[in-house]
């Protein structure tokens, strides 16, 4: 089976070391440890009476949901089979665009979107431990171009301010930012744009619902947009993307404060657990942080330490293949609970001492 260019796939982890996929412990996945919520499987078992019918296509109680969530009119929110669903529309979009302008490092699957509909790309390398990373594309680009950026920033960590991204929105005709792990960031340090959304008919935001809530196998996610642009995706998108049970797994999930708390909590405590450890082991490099994985630099090549971990103590890491301008120079791991944690970092110790 061929090596895979994202994290959480078991299936090949377990193929590698000839084990069953239950004894993978997965840090290469950025998925909230402490759900699935018990709301949520109690939202899906009461679910499951429903699935004798069609959702409803416009999907109006989940997105009044995420209306008084964010406090917007629902016309601005469009419900998806995952974020990925949503990035493929707005790879539509951008492609639509004389040029498009694509941050790397950077996520990968954008450029599936917007290649499977032949968006010109303009990879940009920008400096992402600068702390004026994004001065890169201040200057580039004319009034008919596009471009992608995430925010917090995959796979290094860093969190943009939301004043170094309003220069982009008036210098390029559509951007598209993918917010999926600002749920993870402190709200006092959060820099989303939604807020800013109404004033800008040229933005659309992508979240997830699937990383912190911990339900990447119901596949959930939602746009904001104008509400013309989101008219339009509909008409593009087969119907029915999203299913009955992952329609009130996401109502019951924004409703739940108490995991939200928890998590926040957790988070907190662990990730520094995790940053700690990992400053004392030899040969490690870690950089600032502010959501649930962190982003490694390593004298070891990231994919021997991937092949080695998985080997020996049947853990699996994302190596940095995919990301270009990082490579074998990195890895990637996610947040997990302390004792996880604790194993990750023996596991480390061991094999870079």
């Amino acid at each position: 089976m061929k090596q895979p260019i994202h994290g959480g796939n078991l299936v090949w982890a377990a193929e590698q070391i000839g084990c069953p996929v239950s004894s993978i412990l997965d840090f290469s996945a950025s998925i909230n440890p402490l759900g699935p919520p018990q709301s949520v499987l109690t939202a899906i078992q009461w679910a499951l009476s429903t699935v004798q019918h069609y959702p409803d296509p416009n999907y109006t109680e989940l997105r009044q949901a995420l209306s008084e969530w964010h406090q917007l009119p629902s016309e601005w929110i469009l419900p998806g089979n995952g974020a990925a669903e949503l990035l493929t529309w707005a790879g539509c979009e951008l492609a639509r665009q004389k040029e498009t302008y694509v941050m790397i490092p950077g996520f990968k699957d954008y450029w599936r979107g917007l290649q499977a509909f032949g968006a010109n790309i303009i990879p940009v390398s920008f400096p992402w431990q600068s702390s004026d990373a994004l001065k890169c594309v201040y200057n580039v680009g004319e009034n008919d171009a596009g471009i992608i950026i995430n925010n917090p920033h995959n796979p290094t960590g860093k969190l943009f301010t939301r004043e170094t991204l309003l220069p982009l929105l008036e210098r390029f005709s559509l951007v598209v930012v993918d917010e999926a792990f600002m749920d993870f960031v402190d709200p006092a340090q959060e820099e989303s744009l939604i807020s800013v959304i109404a004033d800008y008919p040229n933005l659309i935001i992508v979240r997830s619902l699937t990383k912190f809530y911990s339900l990447p196998g119901l596949r959930l996610g939602y746009a904001i947009a104008h509400p013309q642009r989101i008219q339009k995706w509909k008409s593009w998108r087969d119907p029915w993307p999203v299913n009955s049970l992952a329609v009130q797994a996401a109502i019951a999930a924004i409703k739940d404060k108490e995991f939200t708390e928890q998590t926040r909590e957790w988070l907190s405590v662990s990730r520094q657990q995790l940053l700690t450890g990992l400053s004392q082991i030899k040969g490690l490099n870690t950089f600032p942080n502010y959501v649930n994985f962190i982003l490694v630099e390593t004298e070891i090549p990231g994919s021997k330490l991937q092949q080695k971990l998985l080997q020996k103590y049947h853990i699996l890491i994302r190596d940095c293949l995919s990301f270009e301008t990082l490579g074998d120079r990195y890895f990637r791991i996610a947040v997990r609970t302390s004792e996880d944690n604790n194993k990750l970092l023996e596991g480390l110790s061991d094999i870079c001492g």
